[in-house]
């Protein structure tokens, strides 16, 4: 994957991503639990669910140090059960 994310940001930065899934209960848990994995910490996530409440999006901001991390987070995240899309 090429990204332009070394040009386009400073690093250490806050990032968020958004994680879009089905809508489950533990998907937050899993979403915390990725990023912690990669980027030890306290995290705090916000959620919001569509409409018809099939989906939830899972909000994260993250310190990240460099652009591996970047996509590391974006390849972990999207690989996580039921998850559709990560912004």
């Amino acid at each position: 994957m090429q990204t332009k994310f070394d040009e386009l940001l400073e690093f250490p930065c806050s990032f968020p991503y958004k994680v879009v899934g089905n809508a489950r209960a533990n998907l937050a848990d899993d979403v915390v639990a990725v990023v912690q994995s990669i980027v030890p910490g306290d995290y705090t996530t916000s959620e919001q669910a569509s409409s018809k409440g099939t989906y939830v999006s899972v909000t994260i901001r993250v310190t990240v140090q460099d652009k591996p991390q970047v996509e590391s987070l974006y390849q972990r995240l999207a690989a996580i059960e039921g998850v559709k899309r990560v912004l």
